[in-house]
């Protein structure tokens, strides 16, 4: 397999990636070295074209008849998407949803570890959610410049979300995920990736409105 320089990826490539890495590890994971992309493109439900202009833009290029080496691939990805080094990230809003993300132990495979959680609630603060340590809001300025974090994890409420995003940006957040359901001001240098639960469900009841009527 031939490995190029890779190229500037659009979003929907960018979106897809995972969904190929969770592949191909599990295809490494049962002893596999080679794929072709005609089975990713079947597991994927796209064209096998698809599948080499997708891997193509981290730097991968597959040999004709042969496929793509898997451990080449699950590296090209990795590095492409920044998940070969660890990203330390701060949780504000230990709410359910807060609670939730704290919870789930796959952000691990992709190397973001959450260091710690804040909130406003006094009865949060000084409990421990699936171990990580709720601080109060006002701890992160200190804890964000000793730790180095440059990316904050957004799950409060609509109304408090602009103004916490303010405060983070004050304290050197540089990436925001926000799960909060309203869009943010924010300078031009810091960057925000947004999670809205509710598009996603008016999109699936659509569809299934679709189907049933």
């Amino acid at each position: 397999m031939n490995i190029t320089t890779p190229k500037v990826a659009a979003l929907p490539t960018i979106r897809r990636l995972p969904h190929y890495l969770r592949i191909l590890k599990e295809l490494r994971n049962n002893g596999e070295q080679l794929v072709s992309g005609t089975f990713l493109a079947q597991r994927m439900q796209c064209e096998p074209i698809q599948v080499r202009k997708d891997l193509a833009a981290t730097g991968t290029i597959g040999r004709p008849r042969i496929g793509f080496d898997i451990v080449s691939a699950i590296n090209s990805i990795e590095l492409f998407l920044g998940w070969d080094n660890t990203h330390d990230a701060f949780l504000i809003g230990a709410g359910s949803l807060g609670s939730a993300i704290l919870g789930y132990d796959g952000f691990a495979q992709h190397n973001l570890n959450i260091v710690a959680a804040f909130d406003t609630d006094s009865k949060k603060v000084g409990n421990r959610i699936h171990g990580k340590e709720v601080f109060a809001l006002d701890k992160i300025s200190d804890l964000a410049s000793r730790l180095h974090v440059h990316i904050g994890i957004l799950t409060v409420p609509a109304l408090a979300a602009q103004t916490v995003t303010d405060y983070l940006i004050n304290c050197n957040i540089k990436g925001i995920w926000n799960f909060s359901p309203i869009k943010l001001t924010v300078p031009s240098d810091v960057i925000v990736q947004y999670e809205d639960l509710s598009s996603g469900l008016a999109v699936l009841c659509r569809r299934i409105n679709a189907i049933v009527n």
